[in-house]
């Protein structure tokens, strides 16, 4: 086929280098089903990454379906001015599994779910009066961190490959260091390493003149730039700050809630509360798209005002808070809960971090094992003594083994650091069981193995 020509497909698909699929015909997958997907040519997979950290409750849940088609019967659609049964629970749901009073705006991704906390957080500060005479408007967030694809997310996303062909971006966004265990300065400890972390936000915060500042937006632990897991005092300390300079704090849960990381969400972990929240992924499991910003009620309240007086949250999604998405995202809680996969996830991710150390953690490639719940990073480097990441050619090499001969998906950061894309990520569903994990683990050594034998 030539350069000319058009591929067998016509689906401009995301991600993807076109021209080293030139001429072959692409696997159509058909079916899922638990922890595993079904493609055209009858080969079953394991999805170690479910789709993107979204299918919490794996694939194929009868009960979401039916969830969907009788409220598809009942209330398909209804203008996002307006409110459903189903999104009113959802969001008491909301309110109940984060434990104080909130206030539920919808939207369709994390991504517009971020944009949303990042116009709250600018027009709340016009409007609050304590914006000290100045405008509050920047954005501070973290090198490798993601906070999504549209231009203020991907303006506050810590990766500079995403960022290529797209320049300039928004003004306002300002980045620092997050803490990085295994990158970070030796000769300090975890909680070291946490409080200098936190002490370079506070200083700059100050020097851009914290009446400037608006937001702070942070994972709890970065997903998509390598799941790095920071020290236990690092999001307390950044509370701290955060309620010194009269900053707010946005927790991004879009991939570590409902259940990812071992707790309902990540900022359990270190009983550490946000001003502002968002959702996406696991909110629903991927069967609809749905997500979600939840402020605290001083922050709602500062919306307030007379009609027409233009106080009011000046923003629409049409799709945000659907019948159906809604419907299908509480019941997709009820199934966190009632089949205890919050607890799952805790206890799996410790079992299969554990067969990875037990395998592999000798291994000249395997530089770290961290991560919580079913959400693990492993680094794969060059020189363990050194810590010089792995070639991206033969990280690529392990991924493309673990999926021909195992037949398991895993995934890496990609597009983010140059030169530093080396770590493999981790994420199956939350239904997934020893039997998973171990098949997990083998299809890592496999490929692990392979690529040391051609070095």
């Amino acid at each position: 086929m030539s350069s000319n020509e058009r591929m067998p497909d016509s689906i401009w698909r995301h991600m993807t280098q076109h021209q080293s699929l030139v001429g072959t015909s692409p696997a159509v997958m058909t079916q899922g089903e638990g922890c595993y997907l079904r493609n055209d040519q009858g080969r079953k997979i394991l999805d170690g990454f479910s789709g993107l950290w979204c299918v919490n409750v794996g694939y194929g849940r009868q009960e979401l379906a039916d969830v969907a088609y009788e409220q598809m019967k009942k209330l398909s659609y209804l203008a996002p001015t307006m409110v459903s049964e189903p999104s009113v629970q959802l969001a008491a749901k909301i309110e109940q599994l984060l434990g104080t009073t909130m206030h539920v705006y919808y939207s369709c991704s994390g991504s517009e779910a971020n944009e949303t906390a990042f116009k709250i957080a600018r027009q709340y500060h016009l409007q609050s009066g304590k914006s000290d005479g100045r405008r509050r408007y920047k954005i501070v967030s973290r090198y490798r961190g993601y906070h999504g694809a549209t231009m203020g997310a991907m303006a506050a996303t810590g990766q500079a490959n995403r960022k290529l062909g797209y320049d300039p971006e928004p003004a306002g966004f300002i980045k620092v260091m997050p803490p990085y265990p295994y990158r970070d300065h030796q000769k300090l400890t975890l909680e070291e390493q946490g409080a200098e972390a936190a002490r370079q936000l506070e200083e700059t915060i100050i020097h851009e003149g914290y009446e400037s500042v608006a937001a702070v937006i942070m994972e709890p632990v970065i997903s998509g730039g390598g799941v790095i897991v920071p020290p236990d005092n690092y999001l307390p300390l950044v509370r701290q700050i955060c309620d010194r300079y009269g900053v707010l704090l946005i927790l991004d849960e879009v991939v570590s809630g409902f259940g990812r990381t071992g707790k309902m969400f990540g900022h359990d972990h270190w009983n550490t509360k946000a001003d502002i929240y968002t959702f996406a992924k696991g909110l629903a499991s991927g069967y609809q798209p749905i997500a979600a910003t939840a402020v605290k009620q001083e922050i709602f309240d500062a919306f307030y005002g007379e009609p027409g007086d233009g106080r009011e949250f000046r923003s629409v999604n049409t799709f945000g808070g659907s019948p159906i998405s809604t419907a299908v995202a509480l019941r997709n809680i009820q199934i966190l809960e009632d089949e205890n996969l919050v607890e799952n996830a805790a206890r799996q991710g410790d079992y299969f971090r554990a067969q990875v150390a037990d395998r592999l953690s000798e291994h000249p490639f395997l530089g770290d094992i961290r991560g919580k719940g079913l959400l693990t990073g492993l680094e794969l480097v060059g020189d363990k003594a050194t810590r010089e990441p792995l070639d991206q050619g033969k990280v690529t090499a392990v991924i493309a083994h673990a999926l021909q001969e195992y037949g398991v998906i895993i995934g890496r950061n990609g597009n983010t650091v140059p030169g530093r894309e080396n770590t493999l990520i981790i994420g199956p569903p939350l239904v997934s069981t020893e039997t998973e994990m171990d098949r997990i683990a083998e299809a890592i050594a496999g490929g692990l193995e392979t690529v040391l034998s051609i070095n």
